[in-house]
């Protein structure tokens, strides 16, 4: 082969590679990252009760007669009588709902926080104190008793009509408000095979935890089921599974190229793109129209002082319609995330505007991605 064919056919195999799609390697991340043991979960509580304390910012009785109800129950309990027909004005009660999230393997005396959410017309529940509130699962049955003194992140003043108020001051947080009463029996192995769940449906991402894990535990040991579920077959002895899934956690796994996808808010005009997103040439020619509205008014007052005519105010309203030519523009062929980011702001558009042009790119096939509207 003479030297001349050598050269040329070495610079086709260059202008070939440069052709082809250049992404950073993906790195392998442990498998506690990317999925969860199937029966290993956390439950959500909710209660009803009441905060006392308030200076005069409780709920107003009359507006809110669940409050008024609450409270003479709750002194029905503790041995005071409220005679009937007795409306109690009281202004540093109010009614709340309490929700906290049980964690997993939670066991009683374990302390875990919750929030407290005004459901009155209280003002505020800075200083407020909740009272014993039971809270119950989704059974209907008490998993954890709350009471505390209430942490509001707000701030406010008020003072001769004048109000001024920073973040929320009708919900606060007790950390470590609630003990827990009942555990929630956790079983996450059946025979000795523990499920387990990836976090994305990715059959690319599945494949590659199970060639992981039998890698580790031994060819046959892991089997996906479907694209999110894999079934590993592990110890029967409760007693060695801790162990076995804290060494099962941390197995390395390579996450698959993720889907090319750009996410658009509409409502904000933010645009998000990963770096799987290409764009083929095309030609993008794009404009805007601004509209101006000036209104003014205009002051016709009579002649002389006594003739008996009167000052009249009309309104004067000009409007003005602006449209600025469109410019056709060609957008390159990018291949790195980089390139497309350059190639777009090249285009000189606004957010709204960019939302547009890439719509239009992805009817016209030059967006090599799925567009998703939020």
């Amino acid at each position: 082969m003479t030297l001349g064919k050598l050269k040329s056919k070495g610079l086709a195999m260059l202008m070939a590679l440069a052709l082809v799609p250049v992404f950073p390697p993906v790195q392998a991340e442990p498998l506690r990252d990317l999925a969860s043991i199937q029966g290993v979960r956390d439950n959500q509580l909710i209660g009803y009760g009441l905060v006392v304390g308030l200076d005069g910012s409780g709920d107003q009785v009359r507006q809110s007669p669940f409050t008024q109800q609450s409270l003479t129950n709750m002194l029905a309990q503790l041995g005071v009588t409220v005679p009937s027909g007795v409306n109690m004005q009281v202004k540093n009660v109010a009614a709340v709902m309490v929700t906290a999230t049980l964690p997993s393997f939670a066991q009683p005396g374990q302390s875990i926080d919750v929030n407290v959410s005004s459901m009155g017309n209280a003002k505020s529940l800075r200083g407020g104190t909740l009272l014993m509130t039971p809270l119950k699962g989704a059974d209907n049955q008490v998993y954890a008793l709350a009471q505390g003194n209430i942490v509001v992140g707000g701030a406010g003043a008020e003072a001769g009509g004048s109000k001024v108020q920073v973040n929320q001051l009708n919900g606060g947080m007790i950390t470590g408000g609630a003990l827990v009463e009942r555990t929630v029996p956790t079983r996450f192995s059946k025979d000795g095979l523990i499920r387990i769940e990836m976090h994305d449906t990715d059959f690319g991402t599945t494949e590659n935890a199970v060639a992981a894990l039998n890698r580790v535990l031994g060819a046959g040991a892991a089997v996906a089921l479907n694209g999110r579920v894999i079934q590993v077959r592990g110890p029967v002895s409760e007693l060695a599974q801790a162990s076995f899934l804290a060494r099962l956690q941390g197995i390395d796994v390579k996450r698959a190229a993720a889907r090319a996808k750009v996410i658009i808010n509409a409502r904000t005009g933010t645009v998000v793109m990963n770096q799987t997103v290409t764009i083929d040439q095309a030609a993008v020619a794009f404009g805007s129209l601004s509209v101006m509205i000036d209104q003014g008014f205009d002051v016709s007052q009579p002649n002389t002082p006594f003739g008996g005519g009167q000052t009249v105010v009309t309104p004067n309203t000009q409007i003005q319609l602006e449209q600025q030519k469109g410019k056709l523009q060609m957008v390159n062929r990018s291949i790195r995330l980089t390139d497309v980011v350059r190639a777009l702001n090249a285009l000189g558009a606004s957010p709204q505007d960019l939302i547009s042009i890439l719509q239009a790119l992805k009817s016209a096939g030059a967006l090599r991605a799925e567009l998703e509207i939020i």
